[in-house]
Order: structure tokens, then sequence, then C-alpha cells
């Protein structure tokens, strides 16, 4: 096999199944919460309905999040990820159940209302499991020396998924109707569990059965903490998108700042969302394995910079590019954060490291809406974001200054270590 070869990964059947599967589950769930959201707000014409229902998502998600990493690395990862998708469909099914012409006719909107918010909770209980058990079964479906080319397909999969069924779920909606489109989602899940069959059962690395759930989850914390490397790409990405993101006021900018609409609207988010995508493809052909540390504090410190330019931009056109280019930085970011993770964490250890991973991202991606939509109250939008991609910065610069092992990492040197090991 080729050193570089960017296919390395998609040669291996169970990765390609593995891959079907995940595409099958992102996309039917950011087309679900598209669903939700129009049909929540359809029912209450309420904007904090909107919230609670982010918030029905997070809590949980976030609360169970360390103790479902005890209980991935405690049981067998291909099994687990079956039972979460089985579970899943009830959900998908749950709802597709509530929008039926039937049930609503019959059904006050308050009790239809309280059932999507508890399926939205139980959903984010889920979520708590589905992140730290993908990250473990990654590894046990490929060999180490091609985490960081499995991790780019991985990655790429999981964005191109949720763009793409966000961007459905709301061409569905006007086409075929909530209810019909909630259809079509639960039929994505049931495929999803017949193809997670493709791929075989997996052992168990971690056989510690006399370990409490306290000392588990405290080795788990005490490892991420520990470990400066692991530490300092969790926490990048996590100011990045707490702080630098403006995702979730783009709708103030399309509307008030830049005079585009609802298709400028759409634009923004594409060329976000385009910019990661390409990028991550692209990282499949240019290896990020060689001074790792550097390129990934370069390339969320260019994210902050075009993220000012965003903010202070008056023009269409130069936000859409200086959206695409931050996507792009946040695109090699992300690779890098998950190759990161795949190759200094222990086997005996991926859930819980995992599950520490989703709690940094989840709480980053609903708190950092949260603060967007707070400063630009306060403060307006473009400043704002502005003030985001600063703090951005002054985060990367510190990192740059106090984390000299991430500074200095370089992972080839793991994969040709592991590859002397076997040999």
């Amino acid at each position: 096999m080729a050193k570089n070869d960017p296919y390395a990964a998609l040669r291996i059947k169970e990765f390609n199944i593995f891959l079907l599967v995940r595409f099958a589950l992102v996309f039917g769930w950011s087309m679900q919460f598209i669903v939700i959201e129009w049909q929540v707000y359809s029912l209450t014409n309420d904007k904090l309905s909107l919230g609670i229902i982010g918030l029905c998502e997070f809590l949980p998600a976030f609360l169970f999040a360390p103790f479902a990493g005890h209980i991935v690395d405690k049981k067998e990862k291909r099994n687990l990820f079956t039972i979460c998708i089985a579970l899943f469909s009830l959900i998908s099914f749950g709802l597709f159940w509530l929008t039926s012409e039937t049930i609503e006719s019959s059904l006050k909107v308050n009790y239809i209302l309280y059932s999507i918010y508890g399926l939205v909770f139980f959903g984010g209980v889920l979520r708590a499991f589905f992140g730290p058990t993908i990250f473990s079964l990654i590894a046990l479906i490929v060999p180490k020396k091609i985490y960081p080319n499995a991790a780019t397909w991985s990655s790429s999969t999981w964005k191109g998924a949720s763009v793409f069924g966000a961007l459905c779920g709301g061409f569905l909606i006007a086409w075929i109707g909530v209810h019909h489109t909630l259809g079509i989602i639960f039929l994505l899940v049931m495929l999803s569990l017949l193809l997670v069959f493709g791929v075989k059962k997996k052992p168990i690395l971690n056989k510690r059965t006399d370990e409490s759930v306290m000392d588990s989850l405290k080795v788990g914390l005490k490892f991420v903490f520990s470990d400066k490397v692991v530490l300092g790409a969790l926490t990048l990405d996590m100011i990045a998108v707490l702080f630098g993101g403006a995702v979730a006021i783009f709708a103030v900018f399309a509307k008030d700042v830049l005079d585009a609409g609802p298709r400028g609207f759409g634009f923004l988010n594409a060329a976000l969302s385009s910019g990661s995508i390409i990028t991550m493809v692209a990282t499949t052909y240019i290896p990020i394995t060689r001074n790792t540390g550097k390129k990934l504090l370069i390339s969320v410190f260019c994210f902050g910079v075009f993220m000012i330019i965003f903010g202070a931009s008056k023009l269409l056109w130069l936000s859409l590019i200086a959206l695409f280019l931050s996507g792009v930085c946040d695109g090699v970011s992300m690779v890098i954060r998950q190759t990161i993770l795949q190759l200094k964490t222990p086997d005996d250890m991926r859930g819980r490291v995992g599950a520490v991973n989703s709690m940094f991202v989840g709480s980053s991606n609903e708190l950092g809406a949260l603060e967007s939509g707070v400063v630009a109250k306060l403060f307006g939008a473009p400043l704002a974001v502005i003030l985001g991609g600063t703090v951005t910065l002054i985060t990367v610069a510190t990192m740059s200054i106090k984390n000299k092992p991430l500074r200095q990492l370089d992972l080839s040197e793991d994969i040709e270590e592991h590859e002397k090991d076997r040999v």
C-alpha cells in the first residue's frame, strides 16, 4: 500500500460500510432536526420553543456523556452501535406517527408538542452514546497507521451528511410535507440498521470488571486533562466554536447587515460548509501528519482572522469569501483534531475520551449559539463576531506559547513508532 494513499481507509470493506451507516444516520438526524424546528414553530409560533428544542437535546447529551463513555469502554462496540440505531429508529417512527393527520386531529397541540420535546430529549440521551461509540469503533476497524486517512474520510462524511441533510430537509418540507419527510428519515435509519450488521463484532479492550463507574470516569478525565496535546486540541476547538463561530446569527447578517434576504442567508451557510467539505476531502491527498501542531494552531488562527473579516464586512461577496476561507481552516482543524484523538488515546479508554470530546464539542455548539445571540443583542451582530474572532486569536497565541507539546507535535513520529512496534 502506498505511504500516502488517499484511499487507504476506503480499501477496507468494513470501513466503507461504516461510512454508509454514518452518512445515513447523520443525513437523517440533520433532516429530522430541521423538520422538528419547522413543526414546533408551526405549532407554537413562539421563538422560545426553538430554544427549548436545543435545550432538550443538549442537557441529556452533556450530562450523560461521562457515563456513556464508561459503558462504551465496557461493551462490545458493534452491538452497542446497533442498539443505539435501533432506539433512534423508535424516535424517528414516533415523530412520523405524531405528525400524521389522524394524530394531529385527535390530540391537543400541547400533547403533541410535549411528546416531541420528550422524543428530542431521548435523542439527546442517545447522542451521548453515539459519539464515543463511533469514535471507538473507527479505531477497531482500521489499522493505526491509516488513522489520519480514516479520520479525514469520517469527518468529511459527517460534515457532508449534516450539510446536505439540513438542505434536503428544507426542500422536502416544501415538496412533500413534514409527515412524509419524517417517513423518509425513518427509512434512512432502518437502512443504516441493516447495513451495520456488515461490520463484525469487535473485541472489548477494557476488561477491568472491578472498576467502579466513578473510578472509571476519574481515569478518563485525568487522562484528558493531563495530556497537554489532547487537552490543547479540544480547547482550541471549543474556544473557536464557542466564541469564534457566527452560524447562529447568520440570519441577522443576511437581513440587517448585508441586506441579502433569504437567498443570501442560504449562500452564507453554503459558503462556510463548502469550504469545510472541500478541505476535508483535500486532506486525503495532502498529509497533515507532519508538523501537525503548527498546522492546527495556524488553521485555528486563520479561522479567527477570517471571522473578523466577515464581522467587519458590509459586502456580500467579501463576506462569502471570508466564510469560505474560514470553512477551509475549520475543515483542516477538524481533521487534525480527530487524528490527534485517534492516535493519542489508549485503546481501552476510547469510549471515555470520546465522551469528553462530545462534551467539549456539544457544549461549545449550543453555548456558542447562546453567546453569539446575547452579545449580538447587546453590542450588535458585527461586533459580536469581531470580538469572538479576537478571543480565538488570543487563545491560539496563548496556546502556542504555553503549550509546547502541542506546538511541537508531529504525528508522523507516532505512526512510525507504531510500525516499528508491529515489526
